[in-house]
C-alpha cells in the first residue's frame, strides 16, 4: 500500500486540504486498492478479473 502524503498550506482551509487528498488517494490508485483488499480474493479469482478486464481492453482497442 503506497503512503500518500500531504501538507496543509499556510491559509488554506480543512475543506480544501481535505479535497487535495482524496484527488491525491485517487490518483495514486490507494482508494482502488483498499476497495480491491477489503474481501480475501482467491488467487485463481484475481487471475479472472485480471484476464476478462485484459479481453475486455483489447476488444475497446480493436473496436476504434
Amino acid at each position: 500500500m503506497s503512503v500518500v502524503k500531504l501538507r496543509v498550506r499556510a491559509g488554506e482551509s480543512i475543506q480544501e486540504a481535505v479535497r487535495r487528498f482524496r484527488k491525491l488517494c485517487e490518483r495514486s490508485g490507494l482508494r482502488k486498492e483498499m476497495r480491491r483488499k477489503t474481501y480475501y480474493e482467491k488467487p485463481s479469482e484475481r487471475r479472472r478479473r485480471e484476464e476478462l478486464k485484459r479481453l475486455r481492453k483489447a476488444r475497446q482497442s480493436t473496436r476504434v
